[in-house]
């Protein structure tokens, strides 16, 4: 199951073909395969996100999208982006979609906030797994002792990670902002408004279909 949460993308001239916008455009992604930066069917705007819930950029950039999808009231298609060498994220990532899956993807996302709040006090493995038995028991929720003994959140992770070596993503947080007709790549967290204000103004000056 995809959570949607928001989608921030931008685009520069000055930019190869392989990127339509960034802002800033330092330090733009060379994108390959862009095909699915859309935003989910009959949504206008939309953030997408590629993160890592041990990299301490994106406990940095967390808020700030989380407050622009609120402020917005757009959506975001979070993918799992792992950084190899992180010694705890991918159990992080696996025990936030058990979440979503069995529980709401509403309840991931509160974990995920949770984890990137805490993230300085998680070193290792035990210091999650202590974690994430006192967040199950302070939300009334009966942690199993195993999270997935199938394996299938872990794969599930690994999907968001062959599309994130697809796309050719080099680091987290990546942030785009989406919509049908373009994507913006947001390379600073700060100029996430700004790329979401300048997609809305673009669709507002899209010429309407005739009927």
């Amino acid at each position: 199951m995809k959570s949607h949460l928001g989608i921030a993308i931008l685009l520069s001239s000055a930019l190869p073909l392989a990127a339509q916008i960034a802002i800033p455009p330092q330090n733009a992604t060379p994108f390959r395969d862009t095909s699915m930066l859309k935003p989910p069917t009959g949504i206008k705007v939309a953030i997408v996100e590629f993160e890592d819930l041990q990299c301490p950029y994106c406990a940095y950039a967390a808020p700030i999208v989380r407050s622009a999808i609120k402020q917005y009231k757009i959506p975001m298609v979070h993918y799992d982006s792992l950084i190899p060498g992180h010694n705890w994220s991918r159990a992080a990532a696996i025990n936030a979609r058990y979440l979503e899956d069995k529980v709401s993807p509403k309840l991931a996302e509160d974990f995920r906030r949770d984890v990137f709040a805490n993230q300085t006090m998680i070193s290792n493995q035990d210091d999650l797994q202590n974690f994430t038995r006192k967040w199950f028991q302070s939300h009334n929720l009966q942690m199993p002792f195993l999270i997935d003994p199938s394996g299938r959140c872990a794969a599930e992770v690994q999907v968001d990670c062959d599309v994130a070596l697809r796309l050719g993503i080099r680091h987290t947080p990546t942030i785009l902002v989406v919509t049908n007709k373009e994507w913006i790549e947001v390379t600073s967290p700060t100029n996430l408004y700004a790329a979401i204000d300048r997609a809305e103004s673009d669709i507002k000056r899209s010429p309407q279909p005739q009927h």
